[in-house]
């Protein structure tokens, strides 16, 4: 079961209905006994980074999530705002303090030769990844203003080219997963990740 965290902030239903679609038993709560039963959890996300920290602690489910990756080891997949979490820390905001489940920081896209944010579909290169035989060629759909930095080269699954940066767009550190892109709207590459995930197979 996939416990999809709860916290007003995220496309929770476009990925319950992913999951369903896949025939993978998820649902959608914010009580923490509920999502403690799940095996793994989703942590989703639209908007900004001190609205999603402030509203997971307000909600006391920040520590609560540190305890269940850190301490229980229970895999968790954020996607987009929900990955950028992950990492240490955002400048977004003014500066916020995030997760650290992964190094480096989240800062703002800058070149006046694109449009920011990057909204749309982008293909996504693999790295080789044991276990997991991507579907090829890949294409994502992303919608985001940041992107990560500073991260380990080991953590990086796939990425995206946008003007000359280098977008992080599948993250993965043992038990901790993360996408910039949207999978629940990425046909059947997202489908394909989204999948593989709940059965454990990444």
């Amino acid at each position: 079961m996939i416990g999809i965290i709860d916290y007003g902030m995220g496309n929770l239903h476009s990925v319950k209905n992913a999951c369903d679609h896949l025939q993978i038993e998820a649902l959608i709560s914010n009580d923490k006994d509920t999502l403690g039963k799940c095996d793994r959890l989703i942590l989703p996300g639209v908007g900004a980074m001190k609205d999603c920290i402030d509203t997971l602690k307000k909600e006391d489910l920040f520590d609560w999530i540190k305890e269940q990756v850190l301490e229980h080891k229970k895999p968790i997949l954020g996607i987009c705002l929900g990955m950028q979490a992950l990492f240490e820390s955002s400048e977004e905001n003014g500066g916020v303090e995030c997760f650290g489940f992964l190094p480096g920081k989240v800062i703002l896209m800058k070149d006046e030769r694109l449009r920011i944010p990057h909204i749309g579909w982008n293909s996504l290169e693999w790295k080789p990844m044991e276990g997991y035989t991507p579907i090829e060629p890949s294409f994502v759909y992303y919608d985001h203003s940041y992107y990560g930095i500073g991260f380990d080269p080991d953590d990086l699954v796939a990425y995206s080219h946008y003007g000359d940066f280098i977008i992080p767009g599948f993250v993965k550190r043992n038990h901790i997963y993360g996408t910039q892109f949207h999978p629940e709207k990425s046909g059947e590459v997202g489908l394909s990740i989204l999948k593989a995930f709940g059965k454990g197979e990444l």
